[in-house]
């Protein structure tokens, strides 16, 4: 499972439309090592500025990967997650988030970080099995 649901939170979405900030909230409690890292790119990223901040650090463990892996895998999460920090995310290598304004003045390098190429020069050994 994802996410820890709370009974009320499941009721909302049962009856149809869902607040998106207990949605959040639900992430946050559920996925504190996927929040932690993207929260403090975001905090990089408005203070050091630049065109994006990422973190190049594996996690400490499968349990920390999955919940990386579970936020930026879902469309609903990921989507939620930019429009709070209202920043765009992009994933690499199962380990590799960065966060980039959404400046348009980002789109070249979020475009480069995301192309193939990009891909394929983010590669090592040590991530083979990740």
């Amino acid at each position: 499972m994802s996410l820890d649901v709370s009974p009320a939170l499941l009721e909302q979405a049962e009856r149809g439309d869902v607040d998106e900030a207990a949605f959040v909230d639900c992430v946050r409690t559920s996925l504190p090592y996927a929040w932690d890292m993207i929260s403090s790119l975001v905090a990089k990223l408005r203070v050091d500025g630049g065109d994006f901040a990422d973190n190049q650090t594996p996690p400490p463990d499968e349990q920390a990967r999955g919940q990386l892996l579970r936020a930026l895998a879902s469309d609903a999460i990921r989507g939620a997650l930019e429009r709070h920090f209202g920043v765009r995310l992009a994933f690499q290598n199962c380990h590799r988030v960065a966060v980039f304004p959404l400046d348009p003045s980002a789109d070249d390098r979020l475009a480069k970080f995301t192309s193939i190429r990009g891909q394929l020069l983010n590669q090592s050994p040590e991530l083979r099995d990740c």
